[in-house]
């Protein structure tokens, strides 16, 4: 998850993807460190900007490791946010 607050990405190259239970936007941006996509939930406030090496993490997976992120959507119960 993103440290910082997301915004809305511009509409313009921006991928909007929704179903009945929530939308996302989709957005190839360019940092300091390269070419990210940036994911970004309006619903929730989250965003993440994830690298070549991260996409092709998820590729990796199917989609029951899909459905178990889904399980805990904020991360573990006893996650802190202070690590």
């Amino acid at each position: 998850m993103s440290e910082e607050s997301p915004t809305l990405p511009e509409k313009e190259n921006t991928i909007v993807v929704r179903n009945e239970f929530t939308e996302v936007y989709v957005k190839k941006v360019h940092t300091g460190k390269g070419e990210r996509l940036e994911v970004v939930s309006p619903k929730t406030g989250f965003s993440i900007r994830l690298d070549a090496l991260g996409l092709e993490g998820l590729s990796w997976q199917d989609p029951e490791t899909i459905s178990k992120f889904l399980e805990t959507p904020y991360g573990p119960e006893d996650h802190d946010e202070s690590h």
